[in-house]
């Protein structure tokens, strides 16, 4: 790489070489080659192009030439124009019949169409193996119980395992709306100019037609729109964008939530740290949760890419107009990236999760007390018991036992309650250790968490 002019940190630092490989130069005009040939082979079926021409464009399709292409299109202003005068250069016999017929957005579009829904299928791979992580995490820790939180602050308890349960719900889901997108990304076909495949149509007649751009969707590899403009409607990419974005959304929570869990003063969970990690250039003791607080960044980014998408379906004038060009050779390779990078640094820190259970312990049992109370009230109302005076009763003794945790010391909730005369009264000491069990008080946890991840283990695996 040449670090003395701007390189893309996507370049070198974010995202994986396969993603980088499918959005580099040179993998685009490989293909938009591979779509020139594969024009060729259509019209010499259609009779318009001889078996010799054909030929000579298969035998040089794969001579690439980045710098002859750029030196052309220094002086052109026209990429594509520019690789189309190379190839046509290095095909004596062919290079006078390419492109006939057709205009830039039919090579173009129908590339960024095969390059998006290879970029999905990677990404679906990705996202694949990062729910079966989470199945076996969600399984490993199912019936860990722990103090769940609302509002930032000590709520009921539920398990480890439930809380993993929800990303991987949400990922479970997007995985298969994912796939239903990667069946319908369509390329624009070879429909010319405005959409209308008159130029086409001129060399074939129109019945001829139908039959040419079905064979050349068989070639190319990728359905066609049935209608479009210069362009394929570029609503699909904000479809795709949604998509990714939605994958950024949850694994941000997941990202956001771990970097709470991590803060000393709750202490439950960390991402993984080197051993010969730096956490900080000023206090050595740090063990910064930065990859968690970079997902955030990245995603955060992508957030507002579907907002671009939008704009580039919205604002394209009529039959077409550049308002998307220039912004789509970032958008569509930096969403990609990005997603890419998220998935990898997600399982990376899925698979090193560390679970800290004393700090979950000690959490559980300085909150979780509190949460018993409902049970106490409802048990007591059972037995005939006021419900709203034993609801007041119990929320004084709640209020005073936070004051003493406040103060840094040990719950006293439970000794208090057990030795309550209001409370014994309705209540024995027996029933009063039965619900004030801290790991009893879980729902649905522990069930709901090992079927989804038996499901995920179906339907993915």
């Amino acid at each position: 790489m040449d670090f003395d002019t701007y390189q893309s940190p996507f370049s070198w630092r974010y995202g994986s070489p396969e993603m980088r490989a499918i959005w580099g130069e040179l993998n685009k005009r490989r293909i938009w080659r591979r779509i020139w040939v594969c024009l060729a082979q259509a019209q010499s079926e259609s009779g318009l192009v001889t078996p010799a021409q054909l030929q000579d464009l298969q035998a040089h399709q794969e001579d690439v030439d980045i710098e002859r292409a750029l030196q052309i299109e220094a002086e052109i202003k026209h990429d594509l124009m520019a690789e189309l005068r190379v190839f046509a250069k290095q095909c004596p016999a062919g290079g006078g019949i390419l492109h006939l017929g057709a205009t830039s957005m039919d090579i173009v579009d129908n590339a960024d169409a095969l390059r998006v829904r290879r970029s999905l299928r990677l990404l679906h791979a990705r996202l694949g193996t990062l729910l079966q992580c989470f199945a076996e995490k969600i399984e490993l820790w199912a019936d860990q119980a722990m103090i769940a939180f609302t509002h930032l602050q000590p709520a009921e308890p539920s398990t480890v395992g439930y809380r993993l349960a929800f990303y991987a719900q949400d990922l479970l889901e997007t995985w298969e709306t994912m796939g239903n997108l990667i069946e319908r990304i369509r390329g624009k076909g070879f429909k010319g100019a405005v959409g209308t495949g008159a130029g086409a149509i001129d060399l074939l007649g129109h019945e001829p037609f139908e039959r040419f751009e079905n064979r050349l969707s068989e070639l190319v590899g990728i359905p066609f729109f049935r209608v479009t403009n210069q362009t394929y409607p570029r609503l699909q990419d904000f479809d795709v964008l949604n998509q990714l974005s939605r994958i950024g959304a949850v694994l941000y929570k997941f990202a956001f939530d771990l970097r709470f869990l991590q803060s000393p003063l709750v202490g439950e969970a960390s991402e993984p740290f080197g051993e010969r990690q730096v956490g900080s250039s000023a206090m050595p003791f740090k063990r910064n949760p930065t990859q968690a607080e970079k997902i955030d960044s990245l995603a955060r980014a992508l957030a507002a890419m579907p907002q671009v998408a939008w704009g580039d379906a919205a604002h394209s004038l009529l039959e077409r107009t550049l308002d998307d060009s220039a912004n789509r050779r970032t958008l569509l390779p930096e969403a990609f990236l990005i997603t890419d990078e998220l998935l990898e640094s997600v399982h990376a820190i899925l698979e090193g999760l560390e679970i800290h259970v004393d700090a979950i312990t000690r959490n559980l049992e300085n909150y979780a007390p509190f949460a018993a109370t409902e049970r106490i009230m409802l048990a007591a109302v059972k037995k005939g018991a006021n419900r709203q005076e034993i609801h007041e009763h119990l929320r004084q003794q709640a209020m005073a036992a936070w004051q003493v945790v406040q103060e840094g010391k040990s719950n006293p909730l439970i000794v208090d309650l057990k030795s309550d005369p209001a409370i014994l009264h309705w209540l024995t000491v027996k029933e009063l250790d039965s619900l004030l069990e801290l790991s009893a008080y879980v729902g649905i946890a522990a069930r709901r968490s090992n079927e989804l991840a038996r499901e995920i283990h179906s339907v993915v695996g």
